[in-house]
């Protein structure tokens, strides 16, 4: 055979039971939820940052950062709600390179799905204990979810998925805010009718059920850039670009019309600081068009304590990137700052 079982991995009702969360926890993730749900309904004008690492690849390291995070937050918790990422699983464009922390709880060490899975619902419940705040990770695997659906108040589904039917279905049934991102070809018309499926009711094949989902009306839009046939990168942060989405919300029946914009990857072509400025005219574009005002919700930034990247075979820096380079706390900390002043 050209596939091998390693083994069989424990059901997500059994690792949840091995890893519960106290009432505290599951009290503070309803309030949180309450309070992301309430942003993508126009309860409130708060604006979203959905902030940090390009990959969660050390959980001293992130944990260390949601810390500071969350001291920003109790700053800015009247114009801010920030929602720390932590992805623990990376999509790779060749297939080659670091998967995240759910194939390796350890970069240097061999992948180990069962150590990876326990790994990263304990660093979830970890961030939440110990900072108050709840996270963002990206639905990579759909079955997987399973295992966090219990703690995470965000979900995105990347670029090379949003074209997926598992993917599609599996977000019609969160409860929680999932953002569809544009595909690596910058299509919005693929974006859009990945939002209209998710927002829909579906039967379907899940973990080995026949399972119906009541839609989710909170699956919204991510712009982040795209790459044309030539493989040049073309954003999709300026004003031109947000109009543009905007009317073709108009064209559809979808519930809550939301968009986050992604600063970094094809938007900033990896670049970066770029992020800070792609922020900065963000904001203005949406204080400028009061249609712009209501649509966009947040922006998205990658970030890590240290600025950079660096290759996974070398003598590591201490939260510093080994995926996408990323902003350092220092500038992170000075732009959730001036977010707070303009949004």
């Amino acid at each position: 055979m050209s596939m091998k079982q390693n083994r069989e991995l424990p059901v997500p009702a059994g690792l949840k039971a091995e890893y519960p969360l106290t009432e505290g926890i599951k009290a503070l993730k309803a309030r949180r939820d309450e309070e992301i749900r309430d942003i993508f309904e126009g309860r409130t004008e708060k604006f979203l940052v959905i902030v940090g690492p390009c990959s969660a690849d050390n959980q001293d390291a992130v944990l260390e950062y949601v810390t500071r995070l969350a001291k920003v937050q109790e700053q800015v918790k009247d114009k801010l709600l920030l929602i720390p990422r932590v992805y623990t699983n990376k999509p790779r464009t060749t297939g080659e390179g670091y998967k995240g922390m759910l194939h390796q709880p350890s970069p240097d060490q061999a992948p180990d799905m069962l150590q990876g899975i326990i790994a990263i619902r304990k660093m979830h419940i970890r961030v939440m204990e110990e900072t108050g705040l709840t996270a963002a990770d990206e639905m990579l695997y759909p079955e997987n979810r399973s295992y966090l659906d219990d703690v995470l108040s965000y979900e995105a589904v990347g670029a090379r998925s949003v074209e997926n039917q598992q993917h599609r279905l599996v977000a019609s049934g969160m409860d929680i805010p999932v953002g569809m991102k544009n595909p690596t070809s910058g299509d919005l018309s693929v974006m859009l009718n990945s939002i209209q499926a998710a927002q829909a009711s579906h039967t379907f094949l899940y973990r080995g059920w026949d399972a119906t989902t009541s839609g989710n009306p909170l699956a919204h839009a991510i712009l982040r850039g795209g790459v044309d046939k030539y493989g040049a990168c073309v954003p999709n942060y300026h004003y031109e670009d947000l109009y543009r989405l905007w009317e073709l919300y108009e064209k559809r029946e979808l519930k809550n019309p939301a968009a986050i914009v992604d600063a970094n990857h094809s938007n900033s072509n990896k670049k970066y600081q770029e992020q800070i400025r792609i922020v900065s005219e963000v904001l203005h574009s949406r204080n400028y068009n009061p249609a712009l005002k209501k649509l966009i919700k947040g922006v998205m930034i990658e970030s890590y304590l240290m600025e950079g990247s660096q290759p996974i075979d070398c003598d590591r820096v201490y939260g510093r990137s080994i995926t996408d380079p990323c902003l350092g706390w220092e500038d992170t900390e000075a732009l959730l700052y001036s977010i707070a002043e303009k949004a």
